[in-house]
């Protein structure tokens, strides 16, 4: 008796799917996407622009609409400040060195969300900050010090892989990963973020 509730269930599901089928966009559907995108998310000019290409592939034009220009429309809204791409790559590039993220990891991100190269080496970590971010993650993943005294080599090689695929250069994961001490690494950190 409960299968059949359902399976009633499922194709009422579907036939309400194919009820929204949504239809084709005009130039001022467009605009309120892209309005309406900006407002839920913060996003970089390549990546509004992907979501609008994208949009009208899978909706299409309405009949008898020029084809709009997508890449005018994202100029304009970035005049209007809606979207900022330094003030996103900042934003982007502080979240992931605070999880623990390092250079390479950030890079990649912003290199994805369509951020030219002037503005990714701009908002690149400096050494205090690539410390730092280095230092979060083995303190969140426990590793080196942080862990468990006296690991054996393959635990610490594979500690050493992970800090690398999250993005930090080999030599400062090295050092985190080999620290003798908390007391160490904190020595280490501190020495980055002095002026």
């Amino acid at each position: 008796m409960w299968h059949e509730y359902g399976e009633m269930a499922r194709v009422q599901t579907e036939k309400r799917r194919h009820e929204r089928t949504p239809s084709p966009l005009t130039g001022a559907a467009l605009r309120d996407l892209a309005l309406s995108y900006v407002a839920r998310f913060a996003t970089s000019g390549a990546k509004l622009e992907g979501y609008l290409a994208r949009k009208l592939r899978e909706r299409g034009l309405a009949e008898g609409e020029e084809t709009p220009d997508i890449r005018g429309l994202v100029a304009r809204l970035v005049e209007l400040g809606y979207v900022d791409d330094e003030a996103f790559a900042r934003a982007r590039a502080g979240g992931l060195l605070r999880r623990g993220y390092g250079g390479r990891r950030v890079e990649q991100s912003l290199r994805t969300a369509g951020i030219d190269e002037e503005l990714r080496s701009a908002v690149s970590p400096g050494e205090a900050d690539a410390r730092r971010a280095a230092f979060t993650l083995a303190r969140r993943r426990g590793f080196g010090p942080f862990g468990e005294a006296g690991a054996d080599r393959a635990r610490r090689e594979k500690q050493l892989a992970a800090m690398i695929r999250a993005g930090h250069n080999f030599d400062i994961a090295r050092f985190l990963i080999e620290a003798e001490s908390v007391q160490q690494a904190e020595t280490w950190l501190a020495e980055a973020e002095e002026p």
